[in-house]
């Protein structure tokens, strides 16, 4: 049940983590999505708040239930791109990503941990590559 719990967590710490740089965004869809996601949690509660308060001082009394149709999913698409953040977090890297991993902590000056790295290791690595090295660690 632990694991249920913990996936909106996962999904925002990776969101937080991931570097916000222009040149991933050719490689990942990562910045697409948290750049939608951070969206979505300021405009949607808002969007459904009103949506609700023109139902019921306009509305009629048959068109409710589309209206809690899709207040509740668009109270859901937040959660749907957390969800997927945290499973992306989770997922382990690609035989190619894991290799350009181990370079970039190579050229960090550090032990790469994990033997089978994730995504969220990558971020963390690549935030502390972005921070510390110049653009030269971006040729693979």
């Amino acid at each position: 049940m632990a694991v249920f719990s913990n996936w909106p967590h996962a999904g925002l710490d990776y969101m937080r983590t991931w570097p916000q740089e222009k040149v991933l965004g050719a490689m990942f869809p990562e910045p697409r999505v948290i750049a939608a996601v951070t969206l979505a949690l300021k405009v949607l509660p808002g969007l459904a708040g009103v949506s609700l308060l023109l139902q019921w001082q306009y509305g009629l009394t048959q068109w409710w239930p589309s209206v809690i149709t899709s207040v509740l999913f668009m109270l859901s698409l937040p959660l749907q791109g957390l969800y997927w953040l945290g499973q992306r977090a989770r997922s382990p890297l690609p035989a190619a990503l894991t290799r350009w991993y181990f370079e970039v902590n190579a050229k960090l000056g550090q032990p790469a941990l994990p033997s089978s790295p994730r995504y969220l290791d990558l971020a963390r690595t690549l935030r502390q590559a972005f921070d510390k090295l110049d653009r030269a660690f971006l040729d693979l």
